[in-house]
């Protein structure tokens, strides 16, 4: 039996309405079945509930709003399925349906109080939760990112259970909420991975992969990462380990919060398995999300997760003075947050003179597919070669920031030779 406040038994009698009552029976539903004894209170939410992916979830938000419910905590947004700013990018001619469908959520969304801020990397505002809050996660590379990064706590709470949490206040304390559940697991050790190939942000993005695929729901924990790793690279690792597997925590000795050691990573216990991650690991991993030979682009994407003030302050230099081929897109997806930054700096004006299409609110390898992005298409982002040529049938090809935004002056994938030897790699020391 899962021990309940009088809060909890007041929302579970109804005496608040039917929308509380159901979303803590949904709680209590969810404590029972991950085997928890009580539930303990959030301090704010981040929610994919907004996202449009078919009619029940807009009957479940009407649902609520109807019962005039508010959220209980402070609630972000996931991104949702259309950008509500440039609404030319997914026209509603185009799918009806979905795209009214999608407007509809996201408007309610906001009635339920929610900060709409619809994006998939919320921790890049300045307001962030702190080492050990319990909060809710929902979208699989914010959840990573705010346990591991941040240190806060949370489960990947799903669609509804997400806003249920977050009217309620209240989650489970199963899982990573509890400090036992955090321990290390598998150690993945760097020591045959190149100095020069550390510096090179790809990297992060392939890590990820290897990791998801070895982790699987495990805890990670890294030995060997720069002291001097960005957030950005984190982010990447989250993303990706998310995306190939199904990491919601992993530990970097040194640089995460919970991992001043391995000891600490570790709980002072052994692992239960080493990795010794290889070169030949890596290559795998970094050519799998690589689906075609080289030649013309259709469309390079970046921001999966969205593009941070960082990753503008490193894209504008790149595209000074040039510009995006006149037979492709440049599309860079990010949050209004960042956006009203990169315009407070003039970047904004330069990249669109530039001929780059930014993209809010959402994400570009959803569909219905965005216009533009169609045939090969090129990103640096790990987790959007991941899932793309399944989503919207198109053929990828994974590079860096650099190769992408080369690849988009000239119309044609080009690469950084140098970049791509197993050499650098380390592949020609280890044979």
């Amino acid at each position: 039996m899962v021990q309940l406040s009088e809060y909890d038994k007041r929302l579970l009698s109804g005496a608040e309405g039917k929308a509380k009552r159901l979303a803590m029976q949904m709680m209590v539903k969810a404590a029972e079945a991950m085997g928890a004894e009580r539930l303990v209170d959030v301090s704010m939410a981040h929610v994919n509930s907004c996202f449009y992916s078919g009619k029940v979830g807009l009957d479940f938000a009407e649902f609520l709003l109807a019962d005039g419910v508010k959220v209980a905590v402070p609630t972000k947004t996931n991104v949702g399925l259309v950008d509500l700013l440039h609404p030319e990018l997914r026209p509603e001619k185009a799918s009806t349906e979905e795209v009214q469908g999608a407007r509809r959520l996201m408007k309610i969304y906001e009635q339920l109080g929610c900060e709409v801020v619809w994006t998939c990397a919320p921790y890049q505002h300045k307001v962030r939760p702190k080492l050990g809050d319990q909060i809710v996660g929902s979208e699989s590379n914010a959840v990573a990112f705010y346990n591991s990064v941040i240190g806060a706590r949370t489960n990947k709470y799903g669609d509804f259970l997400d806003i249920c949490a977050a009217i309620t206040g209240r989650v489970p304390y199963a899982g990573l909420h509890r400090d036992e559940c955090r321990k290390g697991e598998i150690l993945f050790s760097l020591a045959g991975v190149p100095r020069k190939l550390l510096e090179q942000d790809i990297f992060y993005h392939v890590l990820g992969i290897v990791l998801g695929r070895e982790a699987g729901s495990s805890v990670p924990v890294i030995e060997g990462l720069p002291a001097a790793t960005s957030e950005d690279q984190l982010k990447a690792i989250s993303a990706a380990g998310a995306a190939s597997g199904a990491v919601a925590l992993f530990h970097a000795v040194g640089i995460t919060p919970e991992a001043t050691s391995l000891s600490d990573a570790f709980h002072g216990q052994q692992p239960d398995r080493v990795v010794e991650v290889t070169p030949q690991m890596l290559i795998q991993a970094r050519d799998a999300l690589t689906t075609t030979a080289a030649g013309s682009v259709s469309a390079v994407c970046l921001g999966t997760p969205h593009f941070s003030f960082t990753e503008f302050e490193r894209l504008t230099p790149l595209l000074s003075g040039r510009r995006v081929h006149a037979d492709l897109g440049l599309y860079v997806s990010t949050s209004r947050y960042v956006l009203a930054q990169v315009r407070e700096q003039g970047w904004l004006a330069q990249l669109e003179q530039a001929g780059v299409k930014i993209v809010v609110d959402t994400c570009t390898y959803f569909t219905p597919v965005v216009n533009g992005i169609k045939g090969r298409v090129m990103t640096n982002s790990g987790k959007w070669a991941y899932y793309a040529p399944g989503i919207l049938d198109v053929d990828v090809v994974f590079g860096s920031l650099e190769e992408c935004v080369e690849s988009a002056v000239s119309g044609e994938v080009w690469r950084d030779e140098r970049l791509w030897s197993g050499d650098f790699w380390g592949a020609a020391t280890c044979q």
